[in-house]
């Protein structure tokens, strides 16, 4: 299965989780980053192996830098359904584009990757001695290569039949991880200050992404809660406002969401949540106000409004208002219970989760 010497082919290694978020993401950042998703790209539903047409690496490099949906991305040198299909792809990529990264200087490491199955060392130790024919000319190095390249092999996403041989197999040179560490860095569960809807950190990196954040960008959250799209915006450089109806929440008052603490303390607050974690400069201010009663003049004055409703007993009255007064010369678009407002001439961006 030869592939296109005239197209940059990417594999994009996803998590399996948040499937239906995967997609909006990947479109968003390719689109803030100069690329564009087109009909042609290869995305096999809920399959982890997406492949990818993008015009430079330094785009897919940015991609990565942002994104929580994937795991990492590899320049693709051959595909096929068999080992011989792979062989005969890998055959026919462009040896020019090879030799820079298999020269007598340089160091690698070969990996195996396997989705839905797992290996033993001496599978693992088959698969790669039999890309021998591939001019590598410099040393193995397992520890710091200079360029690591993988096997990845896909055995289908049911757990409970495994089939013996795979349904596709990858061959590609490692490009860049993705940023899945800022789900932990960033849980819930280390931060100052929480509250019963505190957005999961995974979600609101996942939003700001669909919002396409970037630094120095002014960001509005209407229903901001304790803060969570704020912190994930504020991280990629972006300004960040919000509003609240919820006079406690606000200011931090009231009874603790944590268990075995009755009482918030004194500096349980938004603002706390940014300064933990080395933000507070890009936080602009939080206000007591209803969504429902707009008070803001005509005109821009935000970059992207991204926010998470959960108040289902007032979504529609609340909704409603907002989208004829705030948003109104906004174009509506909606994707399961996750609505998007792209950009028109006004180049706001709207995103709102309905929880």
């Amino acid at each position: 299965m030869a592939l296109p010497s005239s197209l940059n082919r990417y594999l994009l290694l996803m998590a399996q989780e948040h499937l239906e978020f995967r997609l909006p993401e990947i479109k968003s950042l390719l689109s803030l980053f100069g690329g564009q998703f087109t009909s042609s790209q290869e995305t096999y539903g809920k399959s982890p192996f997406w492949i990818l047409s993008i015009p430079s690496e330094d785009i897919a490099r940015n991609l990565m830098k942002r994104t929580v949906c994937a795991k990492s991305i590899f320049e693709l040198w051959g595909h096929g359904k068999s080992p011989e299909e792979l062989y005969s792809s890998l055959k026919n990529y462009p040896v020019e584009k090879m030799v820079p990264f298999l020269h007598s200087d340089s160091t690698y490491k070969i990996k195996i990757h396997t989705f839905n199955k797992t290996l033993t060392q001496e599978e693992k130790v088959k698969r790669i001695d039999a890309l021998e024919f591939l001019p590598f000319e410099g040393k193995v190095n397992l520890k710091k290569p200079q360029h690591i390249f993988s096997v990845l092999e896909d055995y289908g996403l049911d757990p409970n039949h495994i089939p013996e041989n795979p349904h596709n197999i990858y061959f590609g040179r490692w490009i860049a991880d993705g940023q899945r560490e800022l789900i932990e860095s960033y849980s819930v569960k280390k931060r100052h200050f929480i509250g019963n809807t505190s957005m999961d950190a995974g979600l609101s990196f996942i939003m700001a992404n669909h919002g396409k954040v970037k630094e120095n960008d002014i960001v509005f959250d209407p229903f901001v809660g304790t803060g969570g799209l704020l912190v994930a915006s504020a991280h990629f450089g972006a300004y960040v406002y919000g509003t609240d109806i919820d006079y406690n929440t606000v200011h931090g008052l009231g009874k603790a969401s944590r268990k075995n603490q009755k009482w918030r303390g004194p500096d349980e607050n938004i603002r706390a949540n940014l300064r933990q974690y080395g933000l507070e400069k890009y936080y602009l201010d939080v206000l007591v106000s209803d969504a429902s009663k707009p008070s803001w003049r005509k005109g821009t004055f935000f970059d992207a409004i991204i926010t998470d409703l959960s108040i289902r007993e007032l979504l529609s009255e609340v909704k409603s208002k907002m989208v004829i007064t705030c948003w109104k010369a906004l174009r509506k678009e909606a994707e399961d219970d996750f609505k998007r407002i792209p950009s028109t001439d006004n180049k706001v961006k709207c995103i709102m989760n309905v929880a």
